[in-house]
């Protein structure tokens, strides 16, 4: 038996799940402490299904706590970047491409040392334990505790980082340190940035995980719960404290992992239609398709796994313009239920042009019955040329595929659109992103670029699956259950030494299921 939860910026969704069979489902507004939308909606789905607690093996939870940190400036701890990489890399320091704002905040403390090693795994320069020494004492001196550390094409050997870790660690014994290799792909910039932003969000991620378990025991619930990956997957509640990033975009996934489960199509493009926003990405073999570019979050590129999704600003409760008609992009959000026409309200939402339309049955529909019909029409035209163009973007070529409909705010969508071979809303369509949570298997990837000038493709491609499903491990797999589920060669023709990079993802089922 296992609870699902996720976190939107409308509604709190959880769906209590029996095997592949789904027992009950609530869907509650988010409050502004998440927290206690969450308590909120586990007393809902425990009290609905007269659920026995004892019987819960597990609770998967999907947050928008870090995301929402990073993008508020809010509750970061001051950081310190060590780059191993000199003399190369001086040109573009640490924090280079920051919001001004953000770096602020995190208080700008860059530190450049020796090391770093070539894409092949030769040395940049020698490593110096007295350089990193001294810095460590800097840090120290300041005050700071939260330390990002990255090195050249670490992805290739870590070594550097490693040491270095240690060295700070033996002048600052209670740092949090996130290494660079353990979370970025290929992409110095972009893999430090995405350990910048783990680090500031380390205690952040402690404090979190303990109030879910707060809440979780406020309800009796004694079964280990884990945190959505933005991948599909899941990582256990301790994995998740040490890497908070790897949350982001979580919200998504879960979604598109749930239309997955409910429509039982493995390669769909899929629409979630939420209160605030509607997010469409693309299902392949029923993950998420990745993004091949880099990702910003905050204002700050990263490039580790993202799920590859277009998000445009339509909702059950997007703010109706009439003259000129304008769906969007304001809307109430999750004071849907107040300010809404349909509810009492003075503000025209879609989902009070979708009630006047006859698309839904929510609310009192007497209070939209005097929305002129031509209005009415226009609207909701323009919401499915929304939707269509959004698809659209998503394609990667002419050919008709199917869409799967989920989430709340999907009472917008009518019965067809353009560039789609069919239209699937499958059951609980609701609840899809909660589903697809209480689903989820537990994931690990790895991203290396390899010389086959010094081993052979057979045996580099055996380190990587090896590495990968190492990670899945640490994450929380059960081992003997652990598939191999993508694999990508790419050679970089550019490089000499025969270099090709290698992407691998693990995935396997929860230790203990």
């Amino acid at each position: 038996m296992r609870i699902g939860i996720d976190v939107g910026g409308t509604n709190t969704d959880a769906v209590v799940m029996d095997g592949v069979n789904v027992v009950t489902t609530t869907k509650t507004p988010t409050t502004e402490n998440v927290t206690d939308g969450i308590v909120s909606a586990l007393r809902g789905v425990v009290e609905n299904s007269n659920l026995d607690v004892g019987s819960i093996d597990g609770v998967m939870i999907g947050t928008t706590h870090f995301t929402n940190a990073m993008v508020e400036r809010r509750r970061l701890e001051p950081t310190a970047c060590i780059r191993l990489g000199l003399p190369a890399t001086v040109c573009l320091p640490p924090l280079v491409d920051w919001p001004d704002d953000l770096a602020a905040v995190l208080g700008n403390h860059t530190y450049l040392a020796h090391g770093g090693h070539e894409f092949d795994g030769r040395e940049i320069s020698a490593f110096d334990s007295d350089e990193v020494r001294n810095i460590a004492k800097d840090i120290k001196s300041k005050g700071i505790n939260a330390i990002a550390i990255s090195s050249v094409f670490s992805p290739v050997n870590s070594e550097f980082e490693t040491k270095a870790a240690e060295v700070v660690q033996d002048v600052l014994p209670d740092a949090n340190i996130t290494l660079s290799s353990t979370i970025g792909r290929i992409g110095l910039l972009e893999r430090e940035n995405a350990a910048i932003m783990n680090a500031c969000l380390r205690n952040l991620a402690v404090a979190t995980v303990s109030g879910f378990k707060e809440a979780l025991s406020a309800m009796n619930i004694s079964a280990p719960f884990f945190i959505s990956q933005n991948d599909g997957t899941l990582m256990n509640a301790d994995f998740a404290a040490d890497y908070p990033v790897l949350t982001f975009a979580s919200g998504p996934t879960n979604s598109m992992r749930g239309a997955a489960f409910l429509s039982d199509l493995k390669d769909a493009i899929v629409v979630d239609v939420g209160g605030t926003t509607t997010d469409v990405g693309v299902l392949q073999q029923g993950f998420p398709r990745v993004a091949a570019t880099a990702v910003s979050i905050g204002g700050v590129r990263t490039n580790f796994r993202m799920p590859d999704t277009l998000s445009i600003g339509l909702g059950g409760g997007s703010i109706i313009q009439e003259n000129p008609i304008k769906v969007g992009p304001q809307s109430v959000g999750f004071e849907l239920t107040q300010k809404a026409q349909v509810f009492g309200g003075s503000v025209l939402t879609a989902t009070d042009i979708a009630v006047a339309g006859g698309l839904a049955s929510v609310g009192d529909q007497d209070h939209v019955s005097k929305i002129d019909s031509t209005l009415i029409k226009n609207i909701i035209g323009q919401i499915q040329e929304m939707v269509s163009v959004a698809v659209d973007r998503m394609k990667t070529s002419a050919s008709l595929v199917p869409a799967v409909i989920v989430g709340g705010g999907s009472i917008l969508i009518q019965d067809q659109i353009e560039g789609t071979s069919e239209i699937v809303k499958p059951n609980h369509y609701s609840v899809a992103n909660a589903i697809g949570a209480a689903i989820a298997q537990v994931g690990g990837e790895t991203d290396r670029v390899f010389s086959l000038a010094e081993m052979s493709r057979d045996e580099a491609l055996a380190e990587a699956k090896t590495e990968a499903t190492d990670r899945a491990v640490s994450a929380g797999a059960q081992a003997d259950t652990i598939e191999i589920v993508d694999v990508e060669e790419v050679p970089l023709a550019y490089l000499p030494g025969n270099a090709t990079r290698i992407m691998v993802k693990a995935v396997g089922d929860l230790a203990g299921d």
